[in-house]
């Protein structure tokens, strides 16, 4: 387990895939399958499930709390009690990350925070288009903290005329017939997608047309892309469906 450095990745079948070159050395207690690529180059893939990927940032959150608190190593009990998550899952979820914790002892935390921002693609820099400059867009474009996580929102586009020439938080926003020459230019390979649910489709087709190859989608219908195009769906009224139908349950049961 000499080498972690992935060569790319993506979702398949609900699973994230991670590709790595020939010859590279991996943890051998994963299950790896070989697939022919379209340049008949074969590379490994280490397939990682969504549910995973979802709690590990959660992980890293508490570690760098931790670490701030001037703690130096970290067990999986801990982590355990404070995401509340059995513990046996939290040794699972972080043996995909290819580090080895001390018994008795727990992880380094430094270390740790490291493989773990590496492994979720955290230190690499990622340029993104935001389309939809509402209320919403506007928030995001507002959000310097996305930039921690390596997601920088290089401009915003919109239909409006009058927010053409504007900037919100240091970011220029363009009218969207302004996007295929400004994509020639910066080259985002990310597209956030806020606009009004009716217009959804009609964006996602314009954009995967010109290069993006990953798309965020706020809205929530589910768009339709290419088999090359990511999509990672964030509907804020599915989760509020979720809290409401929970909330009602707890009131019946009163």
């Amino acid at each position: 387990m000499t080498d972690n450095t992935f060569k790319a990745g993506g979702f398949l079948n609900g699973e994230f895939i991670r590709y790595y070159p020939v010859g590279k050395t991996v943890n051998k207690k994963n299950t790896l399958t070989q697939k022919t690529m379209a340049n008949d180059e074969i590379k490994h893939i280490w397939k990682v499930p969504e549910p995973t990927l979802r709690r590990l940032p959660w992980y890293l959150a508490f570690i760098k709390l931790l670490k701030g608190k001037g703690e130096t190593y970290i067990s999986s009990t801990q982590i355990a009690k404070e995401i509340n998550v059995d513990s046996s899952q939290v040794a699972k979820d972080l043996s995909f990350v290819n580090i080895s914790g001390k018994t008795r002892v727990g992880y380094d935390i430094d270390a740790l925070i490291d493989v773990l921002e590496d492994f979720l693609g955290f230190t690499s820099r990622h340029k993104a288009f935001l389309f939809g400059v509402g209320s919403l867009g506007a928030a995001l474009l507002q959000d310097s903290g996305l930039s921690q996580y390596g997601l920088n929102i290089i401009a915003g586009f919109d239909i409006r005329e009058e927010l053409a020439g504007t900037s919100i938080n240091g970011i220029p926003v363009f009218h969207i017939s302004d996007f295929p020459a400004r994509q020639k230019e910066l080259n985002a390979t990310i597209g956030i997608i806020t606009v009004p649910v009716d217009q959804a489709q009609f964006v996602t087709d314009h954009i995967t047309t010109e290069g993006i190859k990953a798309l965020w989608n706020f809205t929530p219908f589910r768009i339709r892309v290419p088999r090359h195009v990511v999509v990672q769906n964030t509907s804020m009224y599915a989760h509020l469906a979720v809290m409401f139908n929970r909330l009602n349950q707890l009131n019946r049961r009163k």
